[in-house]
């Protein structure tokens, strides 16, 4: 009886870490879903592949490992961003903003001049807030499909553009980003199992797609793969860092990114 009893014990006791962490035994190359992604709600094979996409870009690991990315928005918007802080530097027409994502505070100039005026430097911080959430999520949209927010459905087997078969799913969100409303479809290619494709919906319940863009030249940087082209546009400067000088998120004179040694494959 007491050996029922201790089992039964350390199998309430386990659940209860596997519940209230969701990271208990979790593998090397596992992928828990981040904190508020609508799980009950997503379909497990959708789930399922999804992991399977984080694995073919790097893996989790090297995705959390991940300190520093640099890129150019469609030629127009520079970024920085640590992911560890928070801390981003937005480079665009003459207006640069150094500020950090979880707090929303920060400071910015405009053609060297320091904003000092509380509602101008407050449009400043969103427009800079607002530019870092639409053109990561052109860059890193992949790596997020088991975000904050979330909700993820598979929808079918189909083609892309170009003829080539995909599984096709499904991204809708709850009170996440600026614009909460919008719609997803993201095509996993058959072969390769990265996202090659997706559609943008302006709400949940639009038919038809604003746009149809393709997701492609997937490159390695450090140890995660991304993707540069969107067909008719595409990223530039695209970059991985270890290491940056914490004067880029502080001084707003001109800082040539791409001079610092980029992260390696190790």
């Amino acid at each position: 009886m007491m050996k029922h009893l201790f089992y039964s014990t350390l199998k309430i006791s386990l659940f209860c870490v596997i519940f209230s962490t969701g990271y208990a035994f979790q593998s090397e190359n596992s992928n828990p879903p981040a904190p508020g992604f609508n799980a009950q709600d997503s379909d497990p094979k959708a789930i399922a592949i999804a992991d399977e996409v984080m694995e073919k870009m790097g893996g989790r690991k090297a995705w959390d490992q991940t300190r520093y990315i640099t890129w150019k928005f469609f030629g127009r918007r520079f970024h920085v961003w640590d992911k560890l802080t928070g801390n981003i530097r937005v480079e665009s027409r003459g207006t640069v903003t150094l500020m950090n994502i979880h707090t929303r505070k920060g400071r910015a100039w405009k053609n060297g001049t320091e904003i000092t005026h509380k509602d101008s430097l407050a449009k400043s911080l969103d427009g800079g807030y607002r530019a870092w959430i639409n053109d990561s999520y052109w860059l890193v949209m992949p790596y997020k499909l088991k975000d904050s927010g979330v909700t993820l459905k598979y929808l079918r087997e189909g083609n892309m553009q170009d003829g080539r078969k995909a599984d096709v799913l499904q991204l809708t969100f709850s009170k996440v980003g600026v614009t909460p409303q919008n719609k997803y479809e993201v095509f996993v290619d058959k072969k390769s199992r990265l996202v090659e494709e997706w559609s943008f919906f302006s709400t949940a319940d639009a038919e038809a797609p604003r746009f149809t863009m393709p997701w492609i030249e997937w490159k390695q940087h450090g140890k995660i793969l991304l993707s540069a082209n969107r067909g008719k546009r595409g990223h530039t400067d695209i970059a991985v860092f270890d290491e940056l000088p914490d004067s880029v998120f502080s001084n707003p004179g001109t800082v040539d990114i791409l001079s610092f040694p980029a992260a390696k494959l190790k």
